[in-house]
């Protein structure tokens, strides 16, 4: 994600629960690492990561086609959302709302995992 700042949050959030948070900026490095990952979260407003092509190099992975993924955006970019859903996104979150459910998002994996990452 490009907002470095609430990617930090997001790895205090984690680092709460003991989960393991790794971040990219490109379809290689993302592809890697969601390597035995439980969720991944994708950033849908960066502009560092092309997220069509990402949401397809993850889907097309055998061993990550059942990762689950959450997007997440700003909400004066809707369509995002109904793009996301289309390329394989279980779930779509406005970043208000994602924020809200981070936490919650978190201890989901972690209770399923000894040790997990995030994307």
């Amino acid at each position: 994600m490009d907002d470095l700042i609430f990617l930090s949050r997001i790895r205090e959030a984690a680092k709460a629960v003991s989960v393991e948070v790794r971040s990219a900026r490109k379809v290689d490095q993302l592809v890697a690492a969601a390597a035995g990952s439980r969720l991944v979260l994708v950033d849908l407003d960066s502009t560092r990561l092309p997220t069509p092509e990402g949401l397809e190099a993850l889907r097309s992975d055998p061993a990550l086609a059942l990762v689950p993924i959450v997007g997440f955006f700003s909400h004066v970019h809707a369509e995002r959302a109904q793009e996301a859903k289309a390329r394989g996104v279980a779930r779509v979150l406005p970043r208000s709302a994602f924020v809200q459910e981070l936490a919650a998002l978190l201890g989901d994996i972690s209770e399923t995992a000894p040790r997990s990452e995030d994307r």
